[in-house]
């Protein structure tokens, strides 16, 4: 089904951190750095979303986008590597980066390497490398 999601969206297959058993997450992509081949992804929900838990224990995780399947290793993001992934999404997205600032901040965000700091303190971000 990747290609109807197109590469704005992937869908991610993690381990349980409980069960062990194969957990399926579709996310959006806030960046790809086709050079390297990395896909960069925020947790909306921030530290309670399952999928960043699970991946936290099991950073081994297979990634689906367009017609390509292929395995990762995901890799949390340092709070200043996140704000300029943010960056870069802000600036191909900035109204969907306002109404993502309204729900996890309380306010509308612009897209300004500032206002991409405030979000990226609080959003997790994650790059998944291609093994």
């Amino acid at each position: 089904m990747g290609w109807i999601l197109g590469s704005r969206f992937l869908m991610l297959t993690h381990t349980g951190r409980r069960s062990g058993a194969p957990r399926r997450t579709v996310v959006e992509v806030v960046d790809h750095d086709e050079a390297t081949d990395t896909y960069f992804i925020a947790s909306g929900w921030g530290e309670a979303s399952d999928w960043l838990q699970n991946i936290t224990k099991t950073p081994h995780v297979s990634v689906s986008v367009g017609r390509r399947t292929f395995e990762t290793d995901a890799v949390r993001l340092p709070v200043a590597d996140a704000a300029r992934a943010l960056d870069t999404y802000a600036n191909r997205h900035p109204r969907a980066f306002a109404q993502l600032g309204k729900m996890m901040i309380g306010r509308p965000l612009a897209a300004t390497p500032e206002d991409c700091r405030v979000l990226a303190d609080r959003v997790p971000l994650v790059a998944l490398r291609v093994r």
